[in-house]
C-alpha cells in the first residue's frame, strides 16, 4: 500500500468514529433528558407532600428547576413559615432546620435572585426576630456557593 491511500483510509476511518461517537452521546442526552421530563411529569402527576423533610429534600436537590424551587418556597412559607419564638437572645433549636434550608438555597445552582430575596423577604416579614439570622444564614450559603 502506498502512503496517500493509507492516510485516506485513516482519515475515512476516523471520520466514521467521530460520527459515531457524536451519534452515542447524543442518544445519551436524548435518554437522560426524556428521564428527567418523566420524573417532573410523574411528580406533578403525584399528591404533593408538604412536610418539613419532603420539602428540604426538594432544596437539596441540585438538579430540581427553578420553577420547582419556587413552589417549594412557597410550600414552606404556607405551611411552615412560623419559626418557634427565640429563648431569650438565643434562636430555638428548631430554627437550625431552617438554616439548613436557607444555606441551601444560597448554594443551588438553579436559584435566581428573585426567588432568593422574595423568600428572604416573607420569612422575615413572617418572623421579624428572626431577620437577622435570616440574612446571615443566606449570606452564609450565598458566600460558599461554588
Amino acid at each position: 500500500m502506498d502512503i496517500p491511500t493509507l492516510i485516506g483510509s485513516l482519515v475515512v476511518l476516523i471520520a466514521i468514529l467521530s460520527i459515531l461517537i457524536f451519534l452515542l452521546m447524543n442518544s445519551y442526552r436524548d435518554k437522560k433528558t426524556k428521564k428527567r421530563t418523566h420524573n417532573i411529569q410523574k411528580d406533578a402527576t403525584a399528591p404533593s407532600k408538604t412536610d418539613f423533610n419532603s420539602l428540604k429534600k426538594i432544596i437539596k436537590d441540585k438538579n430540581t428547576p427553578t420553577e420547582e424551587l419556587s413552589i417549594t418556597l412557597d410550600q414552606i412559607l404556607k405551611y411552615h413559615g412560623n419559626i418557634t419564638k427565640k429563648l431569650g437572645l438565643r434562636v430555638h433549636p428548631d430554627f437550625d432546620k431552617y438554616v439548613d434550608i436557607l444555606f441551601a438555597i444560597g448554594q443551588h445552582p438553579n436559584i435566581n435572585k428573585e426567588i432568593i430575596l422574595k423568600f428572604d423577604k416573607e420569612l422575615g416579614k413572617l418572623n421579624p426576630e428572626y431577620k437577622k439570622e435570616i440574612y446571615s444564614a443566606i449570606s452564609k450559603g450565598l458566600s460558599s456557593r461554588v
